[in-house]
């Protein structure tokens, strides 16, 4: 199974991943290099362009860090821990953590999810959820040797991907909104295996979500929890992302305080603020209080908090 990743590094050729949209498929035939689920190794590793609505674009690796026949499944690390963290607070990567070895399955919110639907055969359907929707896929076609699928979910957002057997996973992926906004691609531009260097996964629990939209009058104030992971574990810590636009003449401020009103987090925002920050603090279990103030018209402020247990990895 690991015989096509092998070729590839011996002739050192690059790939030139595939970003057209399903128009490129070939709608007079059905041509795909290999129908098949693939097999993983520890160490396979696909290279991919990773671009989000959020934080435009980056370049990591996906790595198969373990392949546990006991419990069925396949762990996927990311090689950059700041792709990790954003991961955890903006759920963007849906191909990170546990993947069943049976037909790469993915899994969201502790369940399977069958997002590639093996042997390929153009024409055939299925449903599963994804990304926080619901989703109807259909196999369009072929381009490249490659399967296309496209995917719309109830709300009105659609999928496209093309999975290239040759190499083990996805070509290209992309998810547009309702609004026909990118919500996130990933482009493939190489791969390989024995892959040796650090990575990381963050399995992550939502703790809060809120956008502040300016003037406020007074105090704006919210609240959350943490009771810990799902599983019963502590986190290891928050991740948080804040998103702010303060025009001229407007000041915005955030605060994060215990039950005991002790501040874990506070910024001040002056006028002409135009900031994204993505970071990490200590978590502690308990009830928090979120306070946010905003003058000026047309000023904002995203707040997003996860609870994070780091998984890593020095392969």
């Amino acid at each position: 199974m690991r015989a096509p990743l092998m070729a590839l590094l011996l002739a050192t050729v690059s790939l030139g991943g595939c970003m057209g949209s399903g128009d490129s498929s070939e709608p007079d035939g059905f041509d795909v290099d290999d129908a098949e689920k693939p097999g993983w190794a520890e160490g396979d590793w696909w290279l991919y362009t990773f671009e989000t609505a959020q934080f435009g674009e980056d370049t990591a690796r996906l790595v198969v860090t373990d392949v546990d026949d006991g419990d069925g499944n396949y762990m996927l690390g990311i090689s950059s821990e700041r792709e990790a963290q954003r991961h955890a607070v903006i759920n963007h990567n849906p191909f990170l953590g546990r993947v069943t070895i049976e037909d790469l399955s993915v899994y969201e919110n502790g369940e399977t999810q069958s997002v590639f639907n093996f042997p390929w055969n153009v024409g055939d359907t299925w449903t599963f959820t994804l990304l926080g929707e619901s989703w109807t896929a259909e196999t369009t076609g072929s381009v490249s040797g490659m399967a296309v699928v496209m995917a719309t979910s109830s709300s009105g957002h659609s999928l496209e991907y093309h999975f290239d057997g040759t190499h083990g996973f996805l070509d290209f992926f992309e998810w547009i909104n309702q609004d026909g906004e990118l919500q996130f691609r990933m482009s493939l531009t190489n791969t390989g295996s024995d892959f040796s260097d650090e990575v990381w996964f963050i399995r992550a629990t939502d703790l809060k979500d809120r956008l502040f939209e300016g003037p406020i009058d007074g105090v704006a104030t919210d609240s959350f929890v943490d009771s810990g992971h799902p599983s019963g574990i502590d986190f290891d810590y928050y991740v948080f992302f804040i998103d702010v636009a303060i025009p001229q003449g407007g000041t915005g401020t955030l605060s994060v305080k215990d039950h005991a009103g002790q501040s874990i987090l506070q910024r001040t925002y002056s006028a002409g603020t135009q900031s994204q920050e993505l970071a990490t603090i200590p978590s502690r279990t308990d009830e928090y209080t979120l306070e946010v103030t905003l003058t000026g018209g047309q000023s904002s402020i995203h707040f997003m908090m996860a609870g994070g247990i780091e998984n890593f990895w020095d392969l």
